[in-house]
């Protein structure tokens, strides 16, 4: 009985003894760079426990203004000091003499630090070239002058950047064929989204030394500089921000306290995204509390007036602006008394001005007689339907965005709506399922003020190489599909400097600016209720200088009781500040 027992323990034995000699196998030689489901690098790991780190620079690609700043990030000339400092004799005093700053300070820091860091962090002081150098010559082991690339506590355009993140499945996911460490950053929102394969890091570029267990030096106090030294990477995406107008754009909706909205500014001379704000903020904590991640520049919204601009254009080509015929705007859409809004007699200019529901319904059902079809496709002709964005052919993709998430706007949603009579008028004044983003609408307003020509918006002209040259260009390219024509285009000019000049027109408060300038606005009643009071979305939206135009500007503040004109004070406000800047 013994003898059974004791083989029974020896086979019990073997199979564990077999089962330990697999799995040190399976860690050592099999699975040594990803090893269990979420595929850790072993190799890593251990050499992560003994050594100790500083990234200067994670080698993910940066986002450039147009003029060539970083813009998520900054670049400050820090003082690294390690550690193992405490453990030797070094010139503390000296290193401080050239800082600045105090030999006590600076032994402390050193006294209370479990890994390397740049002295004062969270917010390091800053040397001087002169200081780096002569930090850099004395030569002292774990004392170190570099310039550390930092995050910004505040991204200019931050929704139009967008955010990166820690996404071990999505990164799977999005390169399979790629050998990448699982914390490699991913972008997940925005431009870091679209850009994110040509960001992807090489490699960081850091200070590493090895320790025992004890954090004392392991193989002396020779510290290493580990960079990728790749001369082409990480690239450097170049967008069209000019950075002082956007940080400058961002403390005037602020300012005006915007809580849902934001603003769209273009360079009308290369359709180019100058400056774009979107409210409300992100959270930083929790980016996917609420609704801060998602850029309402790029959603659809309900327009308002601004949409008569569309019925305007369509009545222009149609022989339906004929400026002796007279339209009863003392009267709703519905043919009910304008108690509110009650404008006399108009003729199509002045109705345009001050912005009459019922010349514009009238128009809208006259026209759609004509064709149930045309309010979508003066839309369209007009860049309000379908997305306006850059598009186009980079390398291995055929159809890549640089506004990937962005609406595509619409007129209606049903071919019973687009018959039906009642519902045509209030689409004629920008309601019922009319829906463009304030991106579409600049770019409309880009089209009037160029005669016509509809082009792609960007918000990057090209990516670099590291060492500069251009790896991707942008080109300027124009939009597919019909336009109005150079006339219409020229009337519908004068049509939007009236809304300014005009005494009772609805930009009237615009028309002592520096800049001379057209524009409409919009207000919208969005079917929602806050307190027993409607809500509505407030825009303006035009460019300037009238005569030779170089702006276009859409302002809109969402789901707001007021009736103010908030929109027209931030509009005017930014068209000071251009002046003043060109």
């Amino acid at each position: 009985m013994w003898r059974k027992r004791t083989v029974g323990w020896l086979i019990l034995c073997m199979v564990c003894l077999l089962l330990l000699i697999a799995r040190l196998v399976q860690i050592q030689l099999l699975d040594t760079e990803s090893f269990s489901k979420h595929n850790v690098n072993l190799l890593e790991e251990s050499v992560k426990q003994r050594t100790q780190e500083l990234v200067i620079d994670s080698g993910r690609g940066d986002f450039l203004d147009r003029n060539g700043e970083l813009l998520t990030h900054k670049k400050l000339r820090v003082l690294v000091l390690f550690p193992f400092l405490k453990k030797i004799d070094w010139d503390a005093e000296k290193v401080a003499e050239i800082a600045g700053i105090s030999n006590q300070a600076l032994r402390n820091a050193v006294e209370n630090a479990k890994k390397p860091f740049a002295f004062g962090e969270p917010y390091p002081i800053e040397l001087t070239t002169s200081q780096m150098e002569r930090i850099n010559a004395l030569k002292i082991p774990g004392v170190f002058a570099v310039e550390k690339k930092f995050e910004r506590a505040s991204v200019p355009a931050e929704q139009l950047i967008g955010l990166t993140g820690e996404n071990a499945s999505l990164l799977k996911k999005r390169y399979p064929e790629k050998e990448l460490p699982e914390k490699t950053q991913v972008g997940v929102s925005g431009l870091e989204e679209s850009f994110d394969e040509f960001l992807l890091p090489e490699g960081p570029t850091k200070l590493v030394y090895h320790v025992d267990g004890g954090g004392a030096p392991l193989f002396g106090i020779n510290v290493k500089y580990v960079d990728p030294a790749n001369p082409f990477y990480p690239v450097n995406v170049r967008t069209t921000i000019d950075q002082t107008i956007q940080q400058k754009a961002e403390e005037l909706v602020d300012q005006y306290q915007i809580k849902k909205g934001g603003l769209v500014l273009l360079n009308i001379e290369d359709n180019s995204v100058l400056a774009m704000v979107s409210r409300p903020k992100i959270n930083k904590k929790n980016p996917y509390e609420g609704s801060g991640i998602t850029n309402r520049m790029l959603k659809q919204e309900i327009m308002g007036s601004v949409f008569k601009t569309v019925v305007a254009a369509a009545a222009i080509e149609h022989n339906l602006d004929d400026p002796t015929r007279i339209f009863d705007c003392t009267k709703k859409i519905n043919g009910k008394p304008e108690r509110k809004y009650n404008h006399g007699k108009l003729n199509f200019t002045e109705s345009f001005a001050r912005s009459c529901n019922r010349t514009f319904g009238e128009l809208a059902k006259e026209l759609q007689k004509k064709d149930p079809s045309i309010l979508e496709e003066y839309a369209e002709k007009l860049s309000l339907i379908g997305s306006v964005g850059w598009k186009g052919e980079i390398y291995h993709t055929d159809d890549f965005r640089q506004f990937p998430n962005e609406d595509k706007g619409r007129v209606f949603l049903s071919d019973e709506a687009r018959k039906d009579a009642n519902f045509v008028a209030m689409s004629g004044i920008g309601q019922h399922e009319v829906r463009a983003t304030p991106l579409a609408v600049a770019n409309m307003m880009a089209t009037i003020a160029r005669g016509g020509q509809k082009e792609m918006v960007r918000a990057v002209s090209k990516i670099q190489y590291k060492n500069g040259t251009t790896m991707v260009e942008f080109p300027e390219k124009n939009l597919s599909g019909e336009s109005i024509s150079p006339y219409t285009a020229m009337k519908l000019q004068k049509l939007l400097r009236e809304v300014v000049l005009n005494p009772n027109g609805t930009g009237r408060a615009l028309s002592s600016l520096p800049y001379s300038v057209a524009g409409k606005s919009g207000t919208a009643e969005t079917g929602k209720y806050e307190d027993g009071k409607q809500l509505h979305n407030k825009w303006f939206a035009g460019y300037f200088p009238f005569e030779k135009p170089k702006y276009a500007l859409v302002v809109v503040n969402l789901d707001v009781k007021e009736t103010g004109n908030t929109v027209n004070l931030i509009f005017a406000d930014m068209v000071k500040m251009l002046y003043e800047l060109d």
